[in-house]
């Protein structure tokens, strides 16, 4: 599988994940489905027009945002993108 970019917003309850293309998506969900905070996720979104699809993770206290980066960055195939968040 080719790498492809993955980008994670943090929200108040839950990150929004935005991942570049739909078989990615439903790829990158079935790898985080180990992990039992990914048993929740909401279903994808995939934006008609747009290659990008997007889905949320419920927040917890076992699950910082800079852990889900970690967890992310160790996925060979995930090109994870940084984003801004304002304060």
């Amino acid at each position: 599988m080719n790498a492809f970019r993955v980008w994670v917003t943090p929200l108040d309850y839950e990150y929004t994940v935005c991942v570049d293309g739909l078989d990615n998506a439903r790829w990158l969900l079935g790898q985080l489905a180990g992990s039992f905070v990914f048993r929740s996720a909401r279903p994808i979104y995939n934006d008609e027009g747009s290659s990008l699809c997007t889905f949320q993770v419920p927040r917890n206290s076992m699950l910082s945002f800079s852990k889900f980066q970690k967890l992310l960055n160790v996925i060979p195939e995930v090109n994870l993108l940084r984003v801004v968040v304002a304060p």
